[in-house]
């Protein structure tokens, strides 16, 4: 009879990477999240607004009809931003904070795994240009070390999440360019459209981070009861 393979070697212990759950944290950012795709929702919505009004002022509309749906095109836009921006707030404070806790994780199961500083869990999204990689970076080595052990580590779900995070990105620039030379009614009509598809790019963005953030915080859930660290650490729930 064969012997059953042992396990790999627990990884040297890493001062101050305290194994904590990282399910509550997990699921605030991903109902944020999905609160963010609401309000890109709303946004496209009102981008079609605006952009079907704008349609009919470069195509001869006039009256007080549709002065009056320009009014409220402009009205539904703004508070569209306005509830984008404080959404995206409060997200991003969430997702970093879970950001961090799963990074300090993944020392505890492998830190051999990272490359890169823990502050940089923090700083890489902040610091010009290196913003456009570092944070997936970061995000795909925290992946991997906490893949259980005998399991493959696709990157599939962490790769589509990121191109369209910076498609938006870039998109949604291109958009507030467009739209603040929008001096005729045939240009804003145009830069309607543009925002309407970068905040259509968001929505997707958004909700491949909930599979990404739901899917590595089961994972570090199931890892750590499973006792794939060095030192004991709580369990997590």
């Amino acid at each position: 009879m064969t012997s059953p393979m042992p396990a790999p070697p627990a990884p040297p212990f890493v001062p101050g990477a305290v194994l904590r759950s990282p399910v509550a944290l997990g699921r605030a950012t991903a109902a944020l999240l999905g609160l963010a795709i609401a309000t890109d929702l709303f946004a496209c919505a009102a981008d079609v607004v605006e952009m079907n009004v704008a349609g009919d002022i470069a195509d001869g509309a006039r009256g007080e009809g549709v002065l009056h749906r320009a009014q409220h095109a402009d009205t539904l836009y703004n508070a569209a931003g306005h509830t984008q921006a404080w959404t995206l707030m409060a997200t991003a404070v969430v997702y970093l904070c879970w950001l961090w806790r799963v990074r300090v994780n993944a020392e505890a199961f492998d830190q051999s795994a990272h490359s890169m500083r823990r502050g940089w869990v923090i700083g890489g999204w902040f610091c010009p240009v290196v913003n456009l990689w570092f944070p997936r970076r970061i995000v795909l080595e925290t992946w991997d070390a906490s893949v259980p052990w005998g399991a493959r580590a696709g990157h599939g779900w962490v790769n589509a999440w990121w191109t369209l995070w910076i498609v938006g990105i870039l998109t949604g620039r291109l958009a507030s360019l467009s739209m603040d030379h929008a001096h005729t009614a045939t240009l804003l009509r145009n830069a309607a459209g543009q925002v309407l598809f970068s905040d259509a790019v968001d929505v997707a963005a958004a909700a491949l981070a909930i599979v990404v953030v739901v899917r590595l915080t089961r994972m570090q859930h199931r890892k750590a009861l499973a006792g794939q660290v060095l030192a004991p650490a709580p369990a997590l729930g």
